[in-house]
């Protein structure tokens, strides 16, 4: 397994959450039991405010009984059995300003409380409840209401609060076991329903990750269709696991690659130094040819040992750092023109540069860059063979300007351009969009260049009538 991969495998297991279905049914049982909870505290006062209201109603009805007798007059046991029957001690109309007594219960050993329920406030119902289950065995509730069956600005009547702190206690306890019944339904529905929907797919996912972490060679199972959120967790992870899977592919290919250029950088660079040596010797002849191209050679052996001696530090980590100088673009130009194969019988070098414009760039690697982009553009032409008698001749176009602080330079061909697939992904080791010959790292290595410069390299075109390139460095 390659050594990307391999220390990946090495890390510990993504570790699932396992608390999640546990937390997840408590939480369902608090808020179903918080739920019920709420439901229960105005059942509890509305049951006591109806209670309440059906005596007021059977009092009401015992006085109009008690006012048809001639002076109001009823004897002890009759009003001792209206009061029974009504379930109070006593009745009191008020009618034009004027309170009268109808009937009345021996005195009691507490003061009642007092229960106005024409203009109750909203809290005070929500608490009456909870002070009858608590009150006094002897406790006595006054209350005042509306009449509804014979005229007066109110009737009130006094009642015992006993018999209603029992039926508000039978009321309640039959309330909660009901309450209790639909909460564990409802909360086991609600459980199963978040287990099927959330918890399994989440499993999956979670599987899905320990597996990949495992070894990212292993085939992910296909996501699922869903439509909702947890469907395009499950699509984006798969989408993300096959970009990490080929990454980690690249990574062990540059790795291997390290590896090679490591192994020969050693050989290669005595290689070098014997050239040099003999371009030494080269430089007595009085030959002109050998004089005319001897200067080329001496830069391009030059170049290439200083290459060999950063590559083992770019293996490592990075490209050095940029000694930056002012640089004459033309001369630049066209050095890297020359170095890229480009001349006027064939694909040719055009130029729209300012006067004496200079570059802040490190040389060699400002020369590595423009090499690339002019190198790719001539392979390009010469690749396109259905456009006509072109005969692989073509145009590389090169422009510069200063613009906001920064240096612009920008280099146009007129090739057959770079396929929309190939496009996306340009700048990424190993992805090239010649036929064969090359490496893919070209670009990747020209862009890292740029960056170490504080500039940029984008593709800022591309098409059948060819592709621009833009560099940016900072002036």
């Amino acid at each position: 397994m390659p050594g990307p991969i391999r220390r990946l495998a090495g890390r510990p297991p993504f570790q699932a959450p396992d608390g999640l279905s546990s937390r997840l049914l408590l939480l369902t049982a608090v808020f179903t039991v918080a739920v019920g909870g709420l439901i229960i505290v105005p059942s509890a006062s509305s049951f006591q405010e109806r209670w309440l209201r059906d005596r007021i109603q059977s009092a009401e009805l015992a006085s109009v009984g008690v006012e048809a007798l001639p002076y109001n007059a009823v004897s002890d046991e009759v009003a001792e059995q209206l009061l029974r029957i009504g379930g109070v001690s006593a009745v009191a109309v008020s009618e034009e300003g004027v309170l009268s007594q109808l009937l009345q219960a021996p005195s009691l050993p507490r003061t009642p409380d007092f229960i106005d329920l024409r203009n109750r406030p909203l809290p005070l119902r929500l608490t009456d409840p909870w002070r009858t289950l608590t009150g006094h065995p002897d406790r006595s509730i006054r209350v005042r209401a509306e009449p509804r069956y014979r005229p007066g600005d109110y009737i009130e009547v006094l009642a015992p609060a006993e018999p209603l702190k029992q039926e508000l206690r039978t009321f309640l306890l039959n309330s909660l076991l009901v309450s209790v019944l639909i909460s564990v339904l409802a909360g086991t529905l609600l459980y199963a329903s978040l287990v099927f929907l959330v918890i399994h797919p989440l499993r999956r996912v979670t599987r899905s990750i320990e597996r990949f972490a495992g070894d990212p060679e292993h085939a992910s199972p296909d996501p699922s269709d869903r439509a909702d959120e947890i469907g395009r967790v499950e699509r984006e992870l798969a989408r993300m696991q096959e970009e990490v899977r080929l990454s980690l592919r690249a990574r062990a290919r540059l790795v291997a690659l390290g590896e090679a250029v490591a192994k020969i950088n050693h050989d290669l660079r005595n290689m070098l130094t014997s050239a040099q040596m003999a371009s030494e010797r080269l430089a007595s002849s009085a030959d002109p040819q050998v004089a005319a191209v001897l200067p080329r050679l001496e830069r391009a052996l030059g170049r290439a040992a200083a290459l060999t001696r950063n590559v083992l530090d770019y293996g490592k980590s990075e490209e050095p750092a940029p000694q930056r100088i002012r640089i004459p673009l033309a001369a630049a130009t066209a050095s890297a023109a020359e170095d890229a194969g480009l001349e006027p019988e064939g694909v040719r070098l055009t130029r729209s540069i300012p006067a004496r414009f200079a570059v802040d760039a490190d040389p060699d690697q400002l020369h590595r860059i423009l090499v690339n982009l002019m190198r790719n553009a001539r392979q390009a032409i010469e690749a396109d063979a259905g456009r006509g008698d072109r005969k692989g001749r073509g145009t590389v176009r090169l422009t510069a300007e200063s613009r906001d602080g920064m240096t612009v330079i920008r280099i146009a061909d007129d090739g057959p351009g770079i396929p929309q697939r190939l496009s996306e992904h340009l700048f990424e080791p190993f992805v090239s969009s010649k036929a064969s010959g090359g490496t893919g790292l070209g670009l990747t290595i020209s862009r890292e260049l740029a960056a170490n410069h504080g500039g940029e390299l984008k593709l800022v075109e591309t098409g059948p009538l060819g592709t621009t390139f833009e560099l940016r460095l900072p002036e």
